[in-house]
């Protein structure tokens, strides 16, 4: 489905997460256009058509955001907690990129879904024992937690025992679902323990140019706990 961009956001460049440009086609478009999301297309390389996955990684922080975005508004929001934070950031690579056409994106998450059949990851994950706090961020599909995060707890979930967890994520304006819970009861499956939760940080998909003040607020609260 097409959509026509509304007059109030002409750009599809919306910032830039350690040095990449960030494009987001959703911004701007009115809730009668965006439809929460639905038909919402992608570069169909999960934001990386044109970039390299986002990996920056340092010897000191203290704080890592590990993400995953198919059509950029949760790379947006993790570029804007970045700013507040100073924090590492670890981008989710899927081996195989999801759909940039919405319903062929849409069948195979359903199908992925019902049989727990969680995509391959294509990245390195550097050792995570530095850092004391974890933010999470990722779409909500079906009212749930998107599945290249739960292939990356499923995967590495057993490194983050003894860590302040801090999700965040974008939807299509029903809220979390109960992908805080799924993250719970993937880490405890994994073996992790002592995990301490923020609340968390939930936006709209179209809305994310005009959160900082709720990002701000948010991240604030997270490093002083």
């Amino acid at each position: 489905m097409i959509f026509k961009r509304s007059n109030t956001s002409n750009q599809q460049d919306s910032g830039k997460i350690n040095g990449q440009s960030i494009t987001a086609t959703q911004l701007g478009r009115s809730n009668s256009e965006w439809r929460n999301g639905y038909g919402m297309p992608s570069d169909g390389k999960d934001t990386n058509s044109k970039n390299a996955p986002t990996r920056k990684l340092t010897k000191n922080a203290k704080s890592i955001i590990i993400y995953f975005s198919r059509s950029g508004s949760t790379e947006l929001l993790a570029s804007k907690i970045a700013a507040n934070t100073n924090s590492d950031i670890l981008e989710i690579v899927v081996k195989d990129n999801y759909s940039g056409n919405y319903q062929k994106t849409l069948s195979r998450a359903n199908s992925e879904r019902e049989n727990e059949d969680y995509p391959e990851l294509n990245m390195q994950v550097p050792d995570l024992s530095q850092y004391q706090t974890v933010y999470l961020g990722y779409p909500i599909w079906a009212m749930t937690l998107s599945h290249p995060m739960t292939s990356f707890l499923k995967t590495y979930g057993g490194q983050l025992s003894n860590k302040e967890i801090a999700p965040f994520m974008t939807e299509g304006g029903y809220g979390q679902g109960d992908s805080v819970d799924r993250i719970r009861e993937i880490l405890r499956q994994q073996g992790s323990q002592n995990n301490t939760f923020t609340k968390a940080l939930v936006v709209d998909g179209n809305k994310v140019d005009k959160a900082d003040k709720s990002v701000n607020t948010w991240a604030s609260r997270v490093n002083n706990n």
